[in-house]
Parts: C-alpha cells; structure tokens; sequence
C-alpha cells in the first residue's frame, strides 16, 4: 500500500494568529512540509490552547535513533490505540491539531501518478487532526513530534480519487473550526467518534506537478 500524505503546506505564521489565536516559537518553518521536517501543531483545549514546533512523524518514547519519522507520519484511526508506535500518545490523550493551507495526494487518472493539492474552499486553512509525543534523544535533547490520522475514503466523493488503482482509499480528518477545542479536550470515548470523513464542500482539488528539475549543466 503506498503511502498517504506526506506533503502538506504548514499554514504560516500571520494565519496562525489571525485564525486559531497562536503563535509558533519561530516563524522560519518550512512552507513545503515532508516527513522529518519540523512545522507548527496546535496542542490544549481553550485557554490552554498554543503552538509548538514539531518534526512531521511521530517519535515514539522508546524510539533509539528518533528515525521513526519516516514510517510514523500517518497514523491509522482503526489501530492508533494498538500500534506500538502510537499507542502511548492515543492513551494518554495527545491530541493536536495540524493547520494546513494545503496537503498533496498522487492521483491516477491520467494513468501515472501526478500530485493534486486539496485547499480549502474558504479563506481559513484546514484543521487535520492528529495525535503528538515527545521524546528524549540519547543526548538529553527533547523533540516534540506529531503524526495526522487517517480514515478510509473508499466512498468519499473528493478522496476516493487519490492513490494507485486497487489500493485502499485513505483520508486525513479534517476539523471544523467549531470543534477544535472539543477535539484538543476529548476523552478516549469522544474521540474515535470525531475521526469521521470531512464534507466535500469544504475543500477543492487541482492538480499541482511538481516542478520539473532544472537539467545540470554539462562539464
């Protein structure tokens, strides 16, 4: 099964304040995320609520090296609670929020891969649901990490279009803006009932190649 996303666009930092009332530590993150790079998430419920930087894939605490990133970004919602690499952040209630102002899908229906980016219809960036963790590198250096959750999409109108033919449909949860501090503040029963398919109408598609690589020049 190929993966889901692992490139999004971190909503920036004047949005942060204006929309979601937070302010990231240090506002030179990357504004093209992938795995193993570091981005704002939004952690506590009401006045508790602020913004943390932190590496894009999950670092469990009993991780040796903190390379779980690469395999940790997305965390399934049907096995959060049971995966060793999650399962200590979805028990002790580590729910964040990953702001957005895009994320990326590979689409098939040309019959190769093509990225597509879904934005929001509206001017407020998207609101992903996720869970986070910290933890200790053999050098005593704390990092605070996050993975987005995942759903299935096979009947979803917008992301049953995404990812290679015969694999399984997969969705990030998207939050509406009224339920945000209900999901920061959920308990273990609340929350599995919110990881549920986003309305289609909240978010447009288009595709969005990458840009092809300037050819080096001859010696």
């Amino acid at each position: 099964m190929r993966p889901m996303c692992a490139n999004y666009a971190p909503t920036r930092p004047d949005r942060l304040r204006a929309v979601f009332g937070v302010s990231p530590e240090r506002e030179d993150y990357v504004e093209d995320g992938y795995p193993g790079h570091v981005a704002p998430i939004i952690i506590g419920a009401g006045p508790a609520r602020h913004a943390e930087l932190a590496v894009f894939g999950l670092i469990p605490p009993w991780s040796r090296d903190g390379k779980n990133y690469r395999q940790c970004y997305n965390a399934r919602s049907e096995s959060v609670a049971d995966k060793p690499s999650f399962r200590h952040a979805w028990k002790t209630r580590q729910w964040c929020v990953v702001p957005a102002d895009a994320f990326y899908e590979p689409n098939y229906e040309t019959g190769k891969a093509v990225r597509w980016r879904i934005e929001p219809c509206g001017d407020e960036p998207l609101a992903i649901a996720g869970i986070w963790e910290r933890w200790r590198a053999p050098t005593g250096q704390w990092a605070t990490s996050f993975s987005m959750l995942t759903i299935n999409a096979d009947a979803h109108p917008l992301m049953s279009r995404f990812h290679a033919p015969g694999d399984e449909k997969r969705s990030v949860v998207l939050l509406e803006p009224s339920r945000i501090d209900e999901w920061l503040g959920a308990d273990l029963e609340q929350a599995p009932q919110m990881l549920r398919a986003f309305d289609p109408d909240i978010a447009r598609c288009v595709a969005a190649p990458r840009p092809a690589r300037a050819a080096k020049p001859k010696a």
